[in-house]
């Protein structure tokens, strides 16, 4: 596999806890009783993380805090638990998910519940940025070094994965999965019906739409309800333009926002939404690729959770019922989101939690798990044979393509910015101005320390 994973932390000031990745958003209920509201992000400490604290007596209980409520996701997190409580049938499971796609309710409560002394026993964490520059920056969560040491993890998992949620030496998270951005899944009857071929390039896209839009029917589907989905589809057009080297270069401030590239992609993105269907601001993600399911939208731009919602959820099959390809110009591109499990530091039971780490980083569990969610496993020693035609394909493409990390799900840069990107895409699906994005993004990336 190609190296490439080296550029997904950027380099930035620590100046704030990065958890508010939705702004003044009201948290949805979790699925525990466990909940404290929703609260703005604590001030970030820059005192450095603490040793791993030494295990307390065991409470037999874990708190498992993460947003998998819905789609292949919940399947996946409850077959995680049922192989936890076969071989710990001594220690609770509580499972305190807060609804939410991306996490944009999870980390508001998460944030209010560290900063109030209540952590839950292991925490989801997207892996690359939101972890490094906040948690492990604050102080908040136990290195894993002697965790990985244990269970031999050290080859287990790919070097740049593993440099992924690591920082000065020490690292801070298992990770569970691998999650591809940049996929279109289409309505393969939809397609065949029409004598429209998958597009691999913009050019062949727009073509695709219009034959479609033609047919009367709505060429993507879009679900921006919660706005990091319309950052997600601009993520994938400014890869598709850039290319994975000068989009890697966005963020260490090689290449700066309002380069002509950064504009024509905007441009892109601006011609893409005039395709969506008229109600995407009242969807979710999960609404967006049903409407491809039932063929009333004709494709989706979407990480492979959508593959999970497909073949879990809806039981449909795979190259029969809905096709993909890699969003236009990215063919040897892999967009890159990793989920992952940290230990908070002041967890009660860290004892426990680690026994919880320890089958998320197991081949067994993450071949429970990622067959379900639609992802595909970390660990390089899953059993190929446990995945269908998407993920034999997907794990095959991941050792070979160029890797890149997702703003949208908090690898490449501090939350901060990401935060602020939502809030210039939200407005620029709304209005369509170029120059004023481009201008915020400018201004965004220079406040948040994205420059040369």
């Amino acid at each position: 596999m190609k190296r490439q994973l080296t550029v997904l932390v950027s380099i930035v000031t620590l100046t704030s806890l990065v958890l508010s990745a939705c702004g003044s958003s009201t948290s949805a209920p979790p699925a525990s009783e466990t909940q404290a509201p929703g609260t703005p992000a604590p001030a970030q400490s820059t005192q450095a993380p603490a040793e791993t604290a030494k295990p307390a007596a065991g409470s037999g209980k874990v708190e498992i805090f993460s947003w998998w409520t819905g789609a292949g996701e919940e399947a996946g997190l409850q077959g995680l638990i049922k192989l936890f409580k076969e071989k710990h049938p001594d220690i609770e499971v509580i499972n305190a998910a807060v609804a939410g796609g991306a996490g944009t309710n999870a980390k508001a409560v998460l944030a209010s519940r560290m900063q109030g002394g209540d952590p839950p026993s292991a925490f989801q964490v997207h892996g690359g940025a939101e972890l490094n520059t906040g948690w492990v920056a604050a102080g908040k969560v136990s290195p894993l070094n002697d965790l990985y040491d244990q269970e031999g993890w050290k080859d287990k998992f790919p070097k740049d994965l593993i440099d992924m949620v690591s920082k000065d030496g020490n690292i801070y998270s298992v990770p569970v999965n691998i999650h591809r951005g940049n996929v279109i899944f289409y309505n393969k009857k939809l397609f065949d019906s029409n004598n429209v071929k998958a597009p691999t390039t913009f050019d062949e896209f727009f073509a695709a739409a219009d034959a479609l839009k033609a047919k009367g029917v709505t060429p993507l589907a879009l679900g921006d309800k919660e706005p990091w989905a319309a950052t997600m589809l601009f993520e994938d057009v400014l890869l598709g333009k850039l290319g994975p080297d000068d989009y890697n270069k966005l963020w260490t401030g090689e290449l700066p926002f309002d380069d002509a590239k950064v504009k024509e992609s905007l441009e892109i993105f601006k011609k893409m939404l005039t395709y969506v269907n008229k109600d995407h601001a009242a969807r979710n993600w999960q609404d967006a690729a049903q409407l491809v399911a039932k063929g009333e939208a004709a494709m989706n731009v979407m990480g492979d959770w959508a593959k999970g919602y497909f073949t879990t959820d809806l039981k449909l099959k795979p190259n029969e019922d809905f096709g993909w390809v890699t969003t236009p110009n990215t063919n040897g591109d892999f967009m890159v989101i990793t989920d992952t499990f940290a230990l908070p530091k002041d967890s009660k039971d860290q004892a426990s939690a680690k026994e919880w780490l320890k089958v998320l980083g197991s081949v067994e569990g993450q071949d429970v798990f990622n067959p379900l969610k639609g992802s595909i496993p970390a660990r390089i020693d899953a059993d190929p044979s446990k995945y269908d035609v998407y993920g034999k394909a997907t794990i095959e493409d991941f050792k070979k393509s160029k890797l890149t990390p997702s703003l949208a799900h908090g690898s490449a840069a501090i939350e901060g910015f990401a935060t602020q990107t939502n809030q210039i895409i939200n407005i620029f699906v709304t209005q369509g101005n170029v120059d004023q994005a481009l201008k915020s993004l400018k201004q965004a990336a220079d406040a948040n320390g994205i420059k040369k």
